[in-house]
């Protein structure tokens, strides 16, 4: 029962995740729960393309956040290698949630990654969580506890939760990409806020603007055709159009998304 809650409250999140402006903020709404639901204790993201030599870090709660900001570059590098998850996710297209201890075996507890998490967060155990569709390099999150390693059952709620962890990010990255196609300096979270655009809307109408159909839309975002007709139905209001091409002609005129938009495979009526 307190996982079927953990995983209410995490799904609850995310909801009001997609409905976040600032994609910077997605992910750590998310963290807390995330950790609540595994059994663990803090998380550390895992989103952009890593290196030894760089990569952002993010974690949670900030108490962990802030032990990591105190650490030296050869110990980040240390951290951004991965151990034992990058290895033992590039050897296959599985993506299913693992532990260290399970990955590395009796390496685990003695690798200097281990003694390093011992000696930063006070903790003993990983979880590696992979969004299912990372390639190179492989992103999601790695769920920090101590004690005792990770249970059947944490492995089961970590892999429940990837869909969920996956519909963030591909709004994180819409998002992302939105701005640096409109640049800040055109205020583009203001406009959408004008037009009552919601952030998940928003989304949509730069795939609409992309040439996406309503069936690609909900396979690119994650959710069904019925929900994808809906935003786009929704959007069709608040700019006061009637169909795909007005609405971005509209758009565009409004600021809302990039005067071109380069053409799409799966083009065809919203």
């Amino acid at each position: 029962m307190g996982s079927d809650r953990a995983y209410e409250r995490l799904t609850a999140i995310a909801v009001a995740a997609l409905h976040e402006r600032e994609p910077a903020r997605l992910w750590p709404l998310l963290a807390g729960a995330l950790a609540d639901l595994c059994g663990g204790e803090a998380v550390i993201l895992k989103l952009d393309d890593w290196s030894e030599r760089e990569g952002t870090i993010g974690a949670a709660p900030d108490a962990a956040a802030v032990e990591l900001e105190r650490l030296g570059d050869a110990d980040l590098a240390l951290l951004r290698a991965g151990f034992p998850f990058a290895r033992h996710y590039a050897d296959s297209a599985d993506r299913e949630p693992v532990t260290a201890q399970r990955a590395a075996g009796r390496g685990w507890p003695d690798s200097p990654t281990a003694r390093l998490l011992g000696e930063a967060l006070d903790v003993d155990h990983v979880l590696g969580l992979p969004l299912p569709e990372s390639t190179a390099p492989v992103t999601g999150c790695l769920v920090h506890r101590a004690g005792t390693d990770f249970t059947d059952d944490d492995l089961a709620m970590a892999q429940r939760a990837q869909p969920l962890l996956t519909a963030v990010e591909r709004q994180r990255q819409l998002l992302e990409e939105w701005r640096r196609a409109l640049g800040r300096d055109r205020a583009p979270d203001e406009r959408a806020a004008q037009c009552a655009l919601t952030s998940r809307e928003t989304t949509v109408l730069l795939l609409l603007a992309d040439a996406l159909t309503a069936d690609a839309i909900g396979r690119r975002l994650g959710i069904s055709v019925r929900t994808a007709h809906k935003h786009v139905e929704n959007i069709y209001r608040k700019l006061g159009t009637r169909d795909r091409l007005g609405t971005v002609l509209r758009a565009q005129r409004l600021g809302l998304v990039p005067p071109s938009a380069p053409p799409s495979p799966e083009a065809g009526p919203a």
